[in-house]
């Protein structure tokens, strides 16, 4: 029972944290008036939140290996509470966009710190059910953000509903200190855990392995569409370029957390059960989002809602599909750098996303408008994405396969050996 407790409370934390990502995207309006801000710079809220936490992600994954899940829980939930506390005071534009870059840096360290617990506290055959309950279990922080937050913010006004975010931040905190260890023999870290110095350099060794690779080019190619269309374009889509409601592109999003919900656990069940089949599942993810865009794509004109709907479903696939790659790193990755790996992972998806948000904003101010054709054009710099990620896959995925026949060879090398001493003897 208490493997499921401490999960428990560490997914709690990541919970909060997708939370706070997050509320800024419902509040958009409200932060325009708040701040006097137009929507391009509106905007750079958001990419800068990206480009913070994909630049931390290394950083992030040093520490972890240095100080433990715990400890770096902690430091993210008091990073994410203090940004929300001064968001909800600030009136000022400067304070509020450097409020969300120290709340993308606090992001930064929650995720994977969550992630290392799980192969401390869990046998090996539950580690890849129990790594994609906590990716998706994690999105209902989207839902808390899109009813119970925006519901607060319409009723009680700005200050108030962050504050209210902000001392849910400090819960998190609370309980996780009082019961999150790194592992059941307690909190400190691992033994064979390196120095700073060591660690520094092993940055590039943990790179360097292909398994890290193929986790990197996997969370780049399964990730980017859902988040870009997630964070800044897909409302924008679906009600400029679709002719949908507001309302309804709203709900069109809770689908898509219902779907990732969905099939992560059909892809943990996968993943346990059928391990050498990971990057079949992976690629088969990649080509059926390629799939889906292109049909969508291709209609001249409105794409019936049926078709919209199975778009964000298959694309909300992505999300736990993207989730192999941190096995992949836990499978080809001592425990001592296991942070540093995950962090190198989640960058992956987080660059591409910030490469596809800025490139289709650039394609839709060379058009001059937001418009069905506009959208066309950019949506389509997902496909040099998708062709860079496959290539790296095929690559990467080919190294690790020679790596782990040579590493067989290797030890029945080893068996054959023993025996021949022993019989020697």
């Amino acid at each position: 029972m208490r493997p499921w407790i401490v999960w428990a409370t560490g997914l709690f934390a990541y919970i909060v944290a997708v939370l706070d990502r997050t509320t800024l995207g419902v509040s958009g309006l409200d932060a325009a008036q708040r701040f006097n801000a137009s929507p391009g710079v509106l905007s750079t809220f958001v990419v800068l939140q990206v480009i913070v936490y994909a630049a931390a992600q290394v950083p992030a994954g040093l520490l972890l290996d240095r100080f433990g899940s715990r400890n770096l829980i902690l430091a993210g939930g008091a990073l994410m509470a203090s940004a929300q506390f001064a968001l909800a005071f600030t009136e000022s534009l400067p304070t509020a966009i450097a409020a969300r870059a120290v709340l993308g840096l606090g992001d930064a360290l929650t995720f994977i710190s969550v992630l290392r617990l799980v192969p401390h506290w869990f046998q090996p055959r539950q580690v890849p059910l129990v790594t994609q309950l906590t990716g998706i279990c994690g999105q209902l922080g989207q839902v808390l953000s899109a009813i119970p937050f925006f519901a607060m913010l319409n009723a009680l006004g700005w200050t108030p509903a962050y504050v209210s975010v902000g001392a849910l931040g400090v819960l998190s905190m609370v309980l996780t200190a009082a019961l999150v260890r790194n592992t059941p023999n307690g909190n400190a870290v691992e033994a064979d855990t390196i120095s700073v110095r060591e660690t520094l350099r092993s940055v590039k060794t943990v790179w360097l392995r292909p398994g890290t690779r193929l986790g990197f080019f996997t969370h780049m190619g399964t990730q980017f569409s859902v988040t870009v269309f997630a964070l800044m374009w897909g409302v924008p889509y679906l009600t400029r370029a679709q002719g949908l409601s507001a309302g309804l592109a709203g709900t069109l999003l809770t689908v898509s957390v219902v779907a990732a919900i969905s099939a992560g656990v059909l892809i943990g069940i996968f993943t346990g059960r059928r391990p050498h089949r990971r990057s079949r599942l992976v690629l088969a993810i990649i080509g059926s989002n390629a799939l889906i865009w292109t049909v969508v794509l291709a209609l001249p004109g409105r794409a019936p809602l049926w078709l919209l709907v199975v778009l964000i479903v298959v694309i909300s696939v992505g999300g736990p599909g993207s989730m192999v790659g941190f096995d992949f790193a836990r499978t080809f990755n001592p425990s001592a750098t296991l942070g540093t790996a995950s962090g190198l992972v989640n960058m992956g998806g987080f660059i591409a996303s910030l490469l596809v948000m800025q490139a289709m904003g650039l394609i839709l101010d060379g058009f001059g408008e937001i418009s069905s054709e506009s959208f066309r054009v950019a949506w389509t710099v997902q496909y040099a994405i998708w062709a860079f990620a496959v290539l790296g896959i095929l690559i990467t995925r080919r190294k690790t396969r020679r790596l782990m026949a040579a590493e067989r060879e290797r030890q029945d090398e080893m068996l054959l050996e023993g025996v021949r001493t022993r019989r020697g003897n």
